[in-house]
């Protein structure tokens, strides 16, 4: 199988798994909800917003449009999740289960907006 076949495969994997947490984030907002940091003002709307976002990238990235815009603005709210809520969860929990579902958290969210910068940087070749 080609290279390109490859990349083009593995970028719809990604789309889907989007996809797929997006509409999670809107089938049950309230389980979403607690990972909302409370300084953030907004609450529930920003279950919404991510939800959003995550559809919106994986149709980007299914359709092979704006798939930079859609790899970097995806990364960046990875991480943003990482740094403020996935973090701090595990820096501040006195619960050992909680600090290891914090840090599988990190782990996933950090390698999947990796993947997703290295979908933006290659977008004109997959």
């Amino acid at each position: 199988m080609k290279e390109q076949t490859l990349s083009r495969i593995a970028v719809i994997i990604l789309a889907i798994v989007m996809i797929v947490f997006g509409f999670y984030h809107f089938m049950h907002p309230r389980d979403m909800l607690v990972f909302v940091p409370g300084f953030l003002p907004g609450g529930i709307a920003w279950v919404y917003v991510v939800g959003i976002a995550f559809i919106l990238a994986g149709i980007a990235l299914i359709l092979h449009k704006w798939v930079k815009i859609a790899g970097y603005v995806l990364a960046a709210l990875l991480f943003s999740f990482v740094l403020l809520v996935h973090l701090p969860n595990y820096m501040n929990s006195g619960d050992l289960e909680m600090q290891r579902v914090s840090l599988i958290s990190i782990l996933k969210d950090s390698a999947i907006a990796a993947f997703a910068m290295y979908v933006a940087a290659n977008a004109q070749k997959i």
